[in-house]
């Protein structure tokens, strides 16, 4: 086990090295700030360390113009790394269909205020990371981006996390086929702190 996690935290520090300078343009990227660091954005996901329990609704199948849903009960339990600079959260799916991990990792860039999201499926920990979602909080709200491929098309995929308080937060995943012209929203997960 001890192997796995060094070669696994290897990979995910690879993934962040080599993906720090791809940042997705959008209208929702921050100005770069040249020679200062820009630290505004250091503390955003301050509120998620510690332990959650979660309820999720996930679509069975995406952008296939279904409207049939799963629900399902889970945990997450996140920490900070590097100093705050980085975080992770190991979490746990209790699915109709059997438990599975996943972990999130997310990375703050500091020429761009944004944070960075990747996700390791613990069904298949050895397949390649997904893109990483990027993004910022504004007014309280954390939207990320990415561009992915699902059955062999491109897609736009958006994280956004809200309602945050510091006993609850909500989270939900969109797909989009039209390069972000509508939205699939597949995935929500809503947080309660465990006491």
């Amino acid at each position: 086990m001890k192997g796995f996690r060094v070669v696994f935290m290897a990979a995910l520090a690879a993934s962040v090295i080599a993906s720090a300078s791809l940042l997705h343009a959008s209208q929702d990227t921050p100005k770069t700030v040249v020679g200062k660091p820009n630290l505004a954005g250091l503390h955003d996901f301050d509120f998620l360390v510690g332990n959650w329990r979660g309820h999720h609704r996930k679509l069975k199948e995406k952008l296939a113009n279904s409207h049939d849903w799963e629900e399902f009960d889970g945990s997450l339990s996140m920490r900070k790394l590097m100093d705050g600079y980085a975080n992770v959260d190991d979490n746990v799916f209790n699915t109709p269909e059997g438990t599975y991990r996943g972990v999130g990792l997310r990375s703050y860039d500091t020429k761009t205020g944004q944070w960075a999201i990747w996700w390791l499926d613990g069904r298949d920990p050895f397949g390649e990371l997904d893109p990483p979602v990027k993004g910022h909080f504004e007014h309280g709200i954390g939207t990320f981006y990415s561009t992915d491929t699902l059955r062999g098309k491109p897609i736009r995929v958006r994280f956004v996390w809200s309602n945050i308080t510091p006993t609850t937060a909500h989270w939900e995943q969109a797909y989009s086929a039209d390069d972000g012209k509508t939205w699939e929203v597949n995935w929500t997960m809503d947080f309660t702190r465990e006491q």
